[in-house]
């Protein structure tokens, strides 16, 4: 079997895999970025295949050892953060008073460079920063999700643009 043919053929139980994954992420984007990552694992290794065996089967573990490799990774990451944040939290009551009124300056341009966005690229960018989903965005604004993405894509890439003096700039040395 070719990669084309087997490509195809998993292509046709998409529609299963959504499902399957829809009981793993409880939530629709989610379970898109799970059957997506399943059908390119499957295409990558897919001479591990064995003819004559369940197909189905065989993605449907993939997308379990996919979901449960992203969860610990998820789970490891979440734990790396809090202890950072527990590691750091003392050293950041000694700076607050040091660092308050750069990071009111930061913050004041911040502000000033999402203001500048056009409003086609400010609103879903503000949303999705807010913590509004894609599907959601989507909804409120009645425009496609592709539309959604590329926006806020947009929106990062102009942002970053406005910003590019704190990228250039050194805090631990205080120069750009």
């Amino acid at each position: 079997m070719t990669q084309n043919e087997f490509s195809t053929q998993a292509s046709v139980l998409a529609p299963f895999l959504k499902s399957y994954a829809l009981n793993f992420t409880r939530d629709a984007e989610d379970a898109n970025d799970l059957v997506q990552d399943t059908l390119v694992k499957a295409i990558r290794y897919y001479q591990q295949f064995e003819m004559g065996s369940n197909l189905k089967g065989w993605l449907f573990t993939i997308m379990k050892n996919t979901f449960i490799n992203d969860y610990r990774r998820r789970v490891k990451t979440n734990a790396l953060i809090v202890q950072d944040d527990e590691i750091s939290s003392a050293n950041l009551s000694n700076s607050a008073t040091r660092n308050d009124a750069e990071g009111n300056f930061i913050m004041k341009d911040i502000k000033a460079a999402i203001d500048s966005l056009p409003e086609v690229y400010a609103v879903p960018f503000v949303r999705f920063f807010e913590g509004y989903k894609y599907h959601e965005i989507a909804e409120d604004l009645n425009i496609p999700i592709g539309t959604v993405k590329t926006r806020i894509h947009v929106a990062r890439g102009l942002l970053k643009n406005y910003l590019v003096t704190y990228a250039k700039y050194d805090y631990k040395k205080g120069q750009a």
